[in-house]
C-alpha cells in the first residue's frame, strides 16, 4: 500500500537498464498469441510441465520438498488421498491455490480472495488456514553461524485488514489508470504484499500465486508456460536480497523499489527469453529424431536421463526419445546404466 500512496515519485522515472528489459517483456509479450495459434500442442506439454515445476519449486523455497518425486507426481495430479505428513500436505495445498487461479474464473481482486487463496493453502494441514494474523510478526534472518536477525517489521496485526484492502483498491485503480506499466504494478504489489505480510505463514506462497494470475489478467502469460518460481528458486540468494533491499523505509513511504522491480521485471524477461527458445527449438528445421541425437551428442551432459531430454526439448514424445536412445545404443554412442524408466546414459564417445 505505501508503494502506492505517492506512485509518480515511487516510479514515475524508471531506470534505463529496467526500460531496457521491459521492451523485451512487450515484445515476449506480443509473440505469446503467434504461438498459441500455431504451437498449441506445444504450449499444451509447457503447461503441464510449468505446473509442476511452479508448484513444486515455490514450496522448496519455502523448504517444503517431497523427496520421492514419484510420489509427488502423484500429489500433483490428485491420485494420493492418504497424505503422510506436513510438507506433503502444504504441496498438495499449493497445488489446489494455484489451480484455482490458473482455472480463471478467480476475479475479483479482493481480501476474500487472498483469504480464500491462504485457505485452499492450508486445507490439508491442522492450523489456521484462510484468515489474517492475529498477532504481530516479523520476518528475521538466520545468520550463517545460526546468529537471527530482524529482515524487517512487518504491518502490525490489528492493521492488516485495513492495509490489505487499501493496497488492492490502489493497485486496481492505478492498473484501470494505465499510467505506468502494468508488470511494475504488479511488482509492487507483490512487495507491499510481503511487506503487510498478512498471514501467520504461508505469505511467500500466496504472493507468488497471485503474481502469477495478475501478470495473466494484464497479458503477460508467460508464467502459464515456463515457471517464474523456478527461477525465482534457482536465484533464491538474489530473491530475498532485493526483496530486502526495497523493504528499507517502506513504513515512512521512502522505500527504493528498484532493487525488487530490477530483480522482477528480469525474472519475466528471462522466462520469455526462455519460452521463445522453445518455441523456436519445436519450429526449427529437422526431424524430431535429429534435434534428439544433436542434443545427445552434443549438449546433454556425459550421463543424463529421459527426463532431462524431455525438459530441453518439449513437444518431443518419450517414444521419439527412446526410437533415438535405442538407435545411438546399437551404434556404440551411449550407454545405459539401470533399467526401467529410472534408468541413466552415459555417452560413450565424445
Amino acid at each position: 500500500m505505501r508503494s502506492f500512496a505517492d506512485l509518480d515519485r515511487c516510479i514515475g522515472r524508471v531506470p534505463g537498464s529496467i526500460v531496457t528489459t521491459l521492451r523485451t517483456v512487450d515484445v515476449g509479450r506480443g509473440s505469446e498469441a503467434l504461438y498459441r495459434d500455431q504451437l498449441p500442442g506445444l504450449l499444451n506439454q509447457l503447461a503441464n510441465r510449468a505446473r509442476v515445476a511452479s508448484i513444486t519449486s515455490s514450496s522448496a523455497i519455502e523448504g517444503i520438498v517431497v523427496s520421492d518425486t514419484a510420489r509427488a507426481d502423484r500429489i500433483l495430479a490428485g491420485r494420493v488421498t492418504n497424505l503422510r505428513n506436513r510438507s506433503e500436505q502444504e504441496l498438495a495445498g499449493y497445488r489446489d491455490a494455484q489451480d484455482y487461479l490458473f482455472q480463471g474464473d478467480w476475479r475479483p481482486l479482493n481480501p476474500g480472495l487472498l483469504l480464500h487463496l491462504h485457505k485452499l493453502l492450508f486445507a490439508h494441514t491442522a492450523g489456521q488456514g484462510g484468515q489474517f494474523k492475529i498477532e504481530d510478526n516479523l520476518v528475521v534472518d538466520r545468520g550463517a553461524t545460526g546468529e537471527m536477525t530482524i529482515g524487517f517489521r512487518p504491518v502490525r496485526a490489528a492493521d492488516t485488514p485495513f492495509f490489505v484492502a487499501e493496497l488492492i483498491d490502489r493497485y486496481l485503480a492505478e492498473i484501470a489508470a494505465e499510467r505506468h506499466h502494468p508488470v511494475l504494478l504488479v511488482g509492487l504489489f507483490a512487495l507491499d504484499l510481503l511487506v503487510i505480510h498478512p498471514f501467520e505463514d504461508g505469505n511467500g506462497r500466496v504472493a507468488r500465486a497471485l503474481t502469477n494470475a495478475l501478470l495473466m489478467d494484464a497479458g503477460y502469460s508467460v508464467s502459464r508456460y515456463v515457471s517464474l518460481e523456478q527461477q525465482i528458486a534457482q536465484s533464491a540468494d538474489a530473491y530475498y536480497q532485493a526483496l530486502l533491499d526495497s523493504t528499507h523505509d517502506w513504513h515512512d513511504g521512502q522505500a527504493d523499489p528498484w532493487p525488487w522491480l530490477s530483480y522482477f521485471v528480469d525474472v519475466l524477461a528471462s522466462a520469455y527469453r526462455i519460452f521463445a527458445e522453445r518455441a523456436a527449438s519445436d519450429r526449427a528445421d529437422g526431424s524430431k529424431q535429429n534435434r534428439v541425437r544433436d542434443y545427445v551428442l552434443n549438449h546433454a551432459a556425459p550421463r543424463f536421463r529421459v527426463s532431462d531430454i524431455r525438459t530441453a526439448l518439449p513437444g518431443i514424445s518419450d517414444p521419439t526419445i527412446r526410437v533415438v536412445l535405442d538407435r545411438l545404443r546399437r551404434e556404440g554412442a551411449i550407454a545405459s546404466e539401470g533399467l526401467g524408466r529410472a534408468a541413466a546414459w552415459r555417452r560413450t564417445s565424445s
